[in-house]
């Protein structure tokens, strides 16, 4: 249905808050894509029969949503939507993009045994001269850049098996590999969020400049005996993702 043959209905929800419902529908079935401009107030004002503040906080919840941009000068602007991320769940990249029917893509920039950082060291346990195993990606939702993410995971769980390699790191996820090589499931753990800039060394990763906002999380995962099994610093871009609670 398109956006300009919907009505207005007398006796249901607040008209703000239909006139919201109609373009979140036309957003999402492609009538306007990303990029596209919404009409502009007079039009929909005149369309619906509706006072500029009712179509003003119909404009006003889609920014809230994430659905659209006010842009001065050119009206409400279609925007990419982001993936929401329940903050009370740990789970893999690609079980939760799964989980969304999104499909999950990783490019590996580097993995080995090397040295950890302080952080990566004491949040884990080890002792300072331990190499954990390092793992740098780039994380993507149907083909489309998320996020960039840097992994340490403890040696003394691999024992005479060999960590995976580039090419299974680039095909599926690390804690599916756990699981199914080693018999670890991850089941919880602690995760801290917090909004920041950019830094020069992940602008050219997450294809940002040097200040645009974004989001990071550390996390350390744990295995169902309670021991710390990786810690990981995801930085994730802004415009695309955000976390969400459920109260």
């Amino acid at each position: 249905m398109n956006w300009s043959t919907s009505v207005l209905v007398s006796n249901g929800a607040p008209r703000w808050l239909q006139l919201a419902e109609i373009f979140r529908r036309a957003i999402e079935s492609g009538e306007f894509p990303v990029g596209a401009t919404l009409p502009t107030e007079a039009e929909i004002n005149t369309q619906f029969g509706v006072s500029r503040t009712t179509t003003r906080s119909a404009m006003q919840q889609l920014v809230q949503e994430g659905l659209i941009k006010r842009r001065a000068g050119i009206g409400s602007v279609v925007v990419d939507t982001r993936v929401d991320q329940p903050v009370n769940q740990i789970r893999g990249f690609a079980e939760d993009m799964r989980s969304r029917g999104m499909m999950p893509g990783y490019q590996v920039l580097g993995c080995g045994m090397a040295p950890a950082s302080l952080e990566a060291t004491q949040s884990l346990g080890l002792p300072s001269g331990d190499q954990p195993f390092y793992v740098e990606r780039l994380l993507k939702a149907n083909e489309r850049l998320i996020g960039h993410s840097i992994s340490w995971v403890r040696p003394d769980i691999f024992g005479a098996k060999t960590p995976p390699t580039s090419e299974q790191l680039a095909e599926g996820s690390l804690y599916e590999w756990l699981r199914a090589e080693l018999g670890i499931e991850i089941v919880g753990g602690v995760e801290y969020i917090e909004a920041s800039l950019a830094t020069r060394q992940v602008c050219p990763h997450l294809d940002v400049t040097e200040s645009d906002p974004v989001l990071v999380a550390r996390r350390v995962a744990r295995s169902r005996q309670g021991l710390p099994i990786e810690f990981a610093i995801v930085t994730y871009r802004s415009d695309r993702y955000r976390f969400r609670v459920d109260l």
